[in-house]
């Protein structure tokens, strides 16, 4: 008997609710399969976040990049991404809980945006795994990553570098010949080279040959990360452009509390560096230290305007003939309009007052200035605490302060490659970052940023001198060696003689040609790997018979 229509559409019906729960079991099942390697990448992200500051594992970073290698090989792209971003969500949640400082929402979604390109990585991965010489085109991606995470969205964020993991390791000399990029690079060959040997050992046919590959793979996984001792490190001044040293103070005058309000009331965090100031030279006239040729105070020492506040004015006037040497000052001062602010670092003579200065060129987004303000100022009420948004600078950092020629880079600065680049390229004989890092004081945002100045010393050639206000204020030799350094939270004072120096290093002159050549390579491997799988593809339909 004939369906009619009525019971035809019933039928259909009742097929599409049958098809429903199974199509959603199928994909229930696709994630418990899928749920172990999951884990596993968790504990990988786990593992690359403790190989950073505080806790400043390193070797865990190799392991990192090891495990992620070998869950996305041979895996589709669509699984690789996930493997991807798993691994890159637990390892920002871990690497960047300090920012919940600022806000709970503001971590999570920091977090899942820089996951992103981790993602994006871990299909490359999984898609490059399938042509020879992966390991190589692995590192290449990782750089690949980390280029494209330093500059969007809004300028970029370069916190989690494989770099950054590696500012005390065998690593770190490479920085002195191809900058952060190539020592992301080397650490990453070596983790894929690691997992190449774990693949080679769990091949059954071949075993002779396999054995052998493994032993080339062991072999250049150990010689990526020793390469850098045959590097040798500049220690010493010269003389080409001025003095070959200079003796350098450095105020940390220390805040009223951590946090979102640490500034605590007007003119407070000034007096306290005035404070330390008065202190240094009383140890200076009872010949207990020596005396500094210039002084170096943290970005927004001046917690007031100086130049519209004459209180502060004198304030900073009064310890710059104290100590009779020209000082470097931190202030936020008015920005072109009433909207904006500049954070500035000034030089400030005994005598005649505030005259150069840098404007800081890399404002933080929601920290310093709040994107799309008009639109989400709505929707977020927490961010009309940035009552005013910080006014970008147009000129690198060269200040002459006393004898010293300096390259000035203010707090998160330091992250970025060509901010410090232009800093040393143009002229600045010792790098100093100005930095205030009281918001994220009990973090590990202060270690963090510490780690990066120490491979930026190798990196350049270059002394670099912190100044913070709350801490971690520092002198790291060119070498990387720390020379001097203050603990968290209190109120300090440094007195050290620095070496000046001239000549550029090899990364110093390539700049940023090496990351943007290993980011193309990678690149580069993604659209060969899948041009040649969709060529396989193509041949094995036309074999069957069936129309490609």
């Amino acid at each position: 008997m004939p369906l009619t229509l009525e019971s035809e559409d019933r039928s259909k019906d009742l097929a599409e609710a049958g098809a429903r729960p199974s199509r959603l079991r199928r994909i229930g099942a696709r994630l418990w399969r899928g749920a172990p390697r999951s884990a596993l990448a968790a504990l990988c992200g786990i593992a690359l976040a403790l190989s950073f500051p505080s806790a400043g594992i390193w070797p865990l970073s190799v392991l990192a990049v090891a495990g992620l290698s070998l869950l996305t090989y041979g895996r589709t792209a669509r699984q690789g991404a996930w493997t991807g971003f798993v691994f890159g969500l637990v390892f920002m949640l871990w690497l960047l809980l300090w920012i919940d400082v600022i806000g709970y929402d503001a971590w999570a979604l920091l977090s899942v945006a820089e996951a992103a390109f981790l993602a994006l990585m871990g299909a490359g991965l999984a898609v490059v795994s399938r042509v020879r010489f992966w390991p190589l085109w692995t590192a290449c991606l990782w750089v690949a990553q980390e280029w494209a995470r330093d500059r969007v969205p809004l300028g970029g964020f370069p916190w989690g570098r494989l770099a950054f993991a590696n500012t005390s390791s065998p690593f770190t000399p490479l920085a002195a010949l191809g900058g952060a990029p190539l020592v992301s690079f080397a650490v990453a060959l070596s983790g894929a080279l690691l997992a190449a040997v774990v693949l080679a050992l769990r091949t059954r046919e071949g075993r002779a040959r396999s054995t052998r590959l493994a032993a080339a793979c062991g072999v250049g996984a150990v010689a990526a990360g020793l390469v850098g001792y045959a590097i040798p490190l500049p220690t010493a001044g010269t003389t080409a452009g001025g003095p070959a040293s200079a003796q350098i103070a450095v105020i940390q005058g220390n805040v009223p509390h951590a946090g979102m309000d640490f500034l605590g009331r007007p003119m407070q965090v000034l007096q306290n560096h005035v404070q330390a100031t008065v202190a240094l030279m009383a140890e200076v006239e009872a010949g207990k230290a020596p005396r500094p040729q210039l002084v170096i105070w943290p970005e927004n020492s001046s917690d007031v305007n100086p130049y519209t506040t004459p209180e502060a004015y004198g304030a900073i006037q009064a310890a710059a003939q104290l100590t009779g040497v020209p000082m470097l000052v931190g202030a936020l001062v008015d920005g072109p309009d009433a909207q904006h602010v500049l954070n500035e670092g000034i030089v400030w003579d005994p005598v005649k007052g505030p005259g150069a200065h840098y404007t800081k060129q890399h404002p933080v987004p929601f920290g310093e200035y709040v994107p799309f303000r008009s639109i989400l100022m709505k929707y977020i009420t927490r961010l009309q605490r940035v009552a005013r948004d910080f006014y970008p600078g147009d000129k690198t950092g060269i200040l002459q302060v006393g004898p010293a020629r300096i390259g000035d880079v203010i707090c998160f600065e330091v992250a970025y490659d060509g901010i410090v680049h232009d800093a040393v390229a143009k002229g600045g004989r010792v790098i100093v970052v100005q930095t205030n890092n009281a918001t994220y004081e009990h973090t590990d945002q202060p270690d963090q940023q510490f780690a990066m100045s120490r491979l930026r010393a190798i990196e350049h050639g270059r002394a670099v001198v912190i100044a913070a206000t709350s801490g971690i204020s520092a002198v790291i030799a060119p070498d990387g060696s720390v020379v001097a350094r203050t603990r968290l939270a209190t109120q300090a004072e440094l007195d050290v003689k620095v070496p000046l120096r001239d000549g550029l290093t090899l990364a110093d002159r390539l700049g940023a040609g090496p990351e943007w050549a290993l980011s193309f390579v990678g690149l580069g491997a993604v659209a060969f790997a899948v041009w040649t799988g969709s060529a396989v593809w193509t041949r094995r339909r036309k074999r069957a018979g069936t129309p490609a």
